[in-house]
């Protein structure tokens, strides 16, 4: 998984554990794609400080996931899910079993 996809995972379970500015610096560097520089402007720091600020909210959320493990169960779910709808495929109730598994993925 590339470090974007990982990030913008992570965020997405442990958001609501950060800072409102590591929250802002995650969002702008992340989702809206500005760079370094646009972020420094708008919020009137410096290329540097945002580049620690973004480093510290990255680290902040590793450690939640150290901690919680919430995204690692969230993907070998994922996985199980998978490898549940492929050996019902084609079976005479794989397209109940296909939707049940999805909507249990749903439920993340």
């Amino acid at each position: 998984m590339d470090k974007t996809t990982r990030v913008n995972l992570l965020y997405d379970f442990y958001a609501p554990l950060l800072t409102d500015k590591q929250r802002a610096l995650l969002e702008f560097y992340f989702h809206d794609d500005w760079s370094l520089g646009e972020i420094a402007e708008h919020i009137g720091i410096s290329r540097q400080a945002v580049f620690e600020g973004l480093k510290r909210a990255q680290s902040a959320l590793e450690e939640r996931e150290g901690e919680l493990g919430l995204l690692d169960r969230h993907l070998r779910r994922r996985k199980i899910a998978e490898k549940i709808i492929a050996e019902t495929e084609g079976g005479p109730q794989g397209d109940t079993v296909k939707a049940l598994v999805q909507e249990l993925l749903e439920l993340d």
